[in-house]
């Protein structure tokens, strides 16, 4: 799928709206959460717009896969020896932005279950 004009993430990719920008390549784009909830929180999101981890997913097996890559290249770049990624599959689950996006949380002790 192309990008959505209307998507925010997709006008964070085309640079249309700013963002603390991490990592970027062909296939994913990450950038610091607005609100973050550990010392590093990290949206990794596909260059593509998807709705949801199980479209992506069903789209696209590589393309979820160099999410989780970009976040282990990421958790390096920060120094965390731990981190935890999520993905919020639909707003029941805590997605607010339906565009398909990986959260990288580290930097502190988690606690589980999550909340």
């Amino acid at each position: 799928m192309a990008l959505d004009p209307d998507c925010l993430f997709c006008k964070i990719i085309n640079g249309d709206i700013p963002a603390q920008i991490v990592f970027r390549n062909e296939n994913v784009v990450a950038f610091n959460d607005i609100a973050p909830q550990a010392p590093t929180h990290v949206l990794i999101v596909p260059t593509l717009h998807v709705e949801n981890a199980a479209g992506l997913a069903k789209m696209s097996p590589t393309l979820i896969a160099d999410l989780f890559v970009a976040a282990g290249e990421i958790a390096a770049t920060n120094g965390l020896t731990g981190y935890r990624t999520v993905f919020n599959t639909g707003a029941e689950a805590g997605q607010s932005v339906f565009h398909a996006h990986l959260h990288l949380l580290g930097g502190r002790g988690l606690a589980w279950p999550p909340g």
